[in-house]
């Protein structure tokens, strides 16, 4: 759910045509609520179809994996080549 949620975020991200700083602070906003939506949805979805789910440890896990992929970002790679 989150790299799906991930994907369409990223979709929307790079449809926007931004002009100024404004404007790509106006995209990366739209990016991340349609993300949320998405989520929102999906989430939704998984636990209406199945009724046999553990929700706490569905939500705390789901959160986890959330969390591990807004954190990528900050991921570095140690052995860059020397320019």
């Amino acid at each position: 759910m989150s790299l799906g949620a991930g994907v369409v975020s990223a979709q929307v991200a790079t449809s926007g045509k931004a002009d100024s700083a404004g404007g790509v602070l106006v995209t990366a906003l739209k990016a991340e609520g349609v993300k949320l939506g998405v989520i929102a949805i999906l989430l939704w979805l998984v636990l209406t179809a199945y009724s046999e789910v553990v929700v706490t440890v569905f939500l705390g896990s789901f959160m986890a994996t959330v969390l591990i992929f807004s954190m990528a970002i900050f991921v570095r790679e140690h052995n860059q080549p020397k320019s």
